[in-house]
């Protein structure tokens, strides 16, 4: 962990980050010279997420850090930016862009959403006992270890992290006992890799119509929910007054407080009544998650709201206020990520790689077959590695209107997370080395 970086009050980080944002936006909208050749190259949203961790990698900004208190004490301490951002903003984000959804044309997006989610389960579950059994032929000792200190429990974190979410890793830390001195280095390359293969799919996001001609993929359906929504939206537009916001406003963080209460509720009532709940190794275990059942509230409020004379808020704006705190979620996604601890630990590192290269590789292989367009190979990988707080940023990055399709794939994620990652787990046992 850093030392203390050169803005540590919240109030300056976000300022910063909104200034980044700013300038994004700004450079993006020059339709001539040296910044319309650049976001040719480099896409808006891309940039959204890696400035912020180029003001991280240089210590200007930073997600935690550690400080020696008046006794002599080291303290952590970390910034509250990236938790209001994905415990308020998120939220509200759901309901604001899943206003104006179109159910029965997202019904309509058939099967090829499903199968490319759970292929990417599956090349989590494979992607780990491969990857040791490639790093094990050069390197035995990166992959090896016995007891606690076995490299595989520590790999079962991720297995968990990257099919369902931070409560399924939390799992698997509890379940295999991974020595707790060594898990920070598992925390590192869950971080590093994650955004090593976000930052390709913004990248690829610029180039979504090349990769969907090369895959020689059916996009009709996606474009008819574009359509759908863009049409609504367009026969409602008016010229938003102070009002309007107010009240756009009024129900997205209604929604966020409803969403609050209800996760909190329902998983505080699930714990105190079902010991399943409690228990890491069960199915059911998820559903005592606060984040899992805020965010299925909050996409379930949009949904309803989307049945009703709310949807009509489209028109002044809605779902732009709802990418407005998705840009700021990017922005303090890409904070979390130090460009710097790249190489700090090389040999786990590379095994993150492997297993996620090996993941990408099994979803572009069906992607081909099924002719699946690269929404559909984008947000399955997202939600499974990412989540709740990932998936919707890379579906809304497409269309604002798909937001929610990733959402909807993130829940399935937290699902299958535990025993997807305890079947990973054991397969990575036995490909370790003696």
């Amino acid at each position: 962990m850093k030392n203390p970086p050169y803005f540590t009050d919240d109030t300056i980080v976000f300022g910063l980050l909104m200034l980044l944002l700013g300038f994004v936006f700004y450079t993006a909208s020059l339709k001539e010279g040296f910044w319309k050749k650049f976001y040719v190259i480099f896409p808006s949203l891309l940039m959204c997420y890696l400035l912020p961790s180029i003001f991280s990698s240089l210590n200007i900004i930073a997600p935690e850090w550690k400080e020696v208190a008046e006794n002599g004490e080291i303290i952590t301490k970390k910034s509250s930016v990236y938790h209001v951002a994905s415990r308020y903003l998120l939220p509200a984000a759901l309901v604001l862009m899943t206003l104006s959804i179109d159910l029965k044309a997202m019904f309509k997006l058939g099967p090829k959403a499903l199968i490319m989610f759970f292929t990417g389960t599956i090349g989590i579950i494979i992607g780990g006992p491969i990857a040791i059994l490639i790093i094990s032929v050069f390197s035995p000792e990166t992959v090896g270890g016995a007891g606690p200190d076995a490299v595989w429990r520590g790999l079962s974190t991720l297995a968990g992290s990257w099919i369902g979410g931070g409560a399924n890793q939390a799992a698997m830390l509890e379940i295999f006992k991974y020595n707790q001195e060594k898990y920070g280095a598992m925390v590192l390359v869950d971080i590093v890799v994650a955004n090593i293969w976000m930052a390709i799919l913004l990248f690829g996001i610029g180039r979504k119509e090349r990769i969907d001609k090369w895959l020689k993929a059916d996009n009709s359906s996606i474009e008819e929910l574009k359509n759908k929504v863009s049409n609504y939206a367009a026969s409602v537009t008016r010229n938003p007054s102070l009002t309007d916001f107010m009240i756009i406003l009024g129900i997205a963080f209604t929604a966020v407080g409803l969403s609050h209460w209800g996760s909190n509720s329902i998983s505080d009532f699930l714990k105190a009544n079902f010991e399943a709940v409690n228990d890491p190794t069960s199915f059911v275990s998820t559903f005592g998650d606060r984040f899992f059942w805020m965010v299925t509230f909050a996409t379930a409020l949009g949904i309803f709201f989307s049945f009703t004379k709310l949807k009509q808020y489209e028109g002044a704006g809605a779902s732009k206020i709802g990418s407005v705190f998705i840009y700021i979620l990017v922005a303090s996604i890409g904070m979390k990520m130090d460009l710097g601890s790249v190489l700090s630990n090389p040999g786990l590192l590379v095994v993150g790689l492997v297993w996620m290269a090996i993941h990408v590789l099994l979803l572009v292989v069906v992607a081909k077959i099924i002719r699946a367009p690269f929404f559909f190979l984008a947000v399955g990988s997202k939600a499974n590695v990412g989540g709740a707080a990932s998936a919707p940023i890379i579906a809304s990055a497409f269309h604002p209107s798909l937001a929610s399709v990733g959402v909807l794939l993130a829940v399935f994620g937290y699902v299958v997370g535990t025993y997807g990652a305890l079947l990973c787990a054991y397969l990575m046992e036995i490909a370790s080395p003696l």
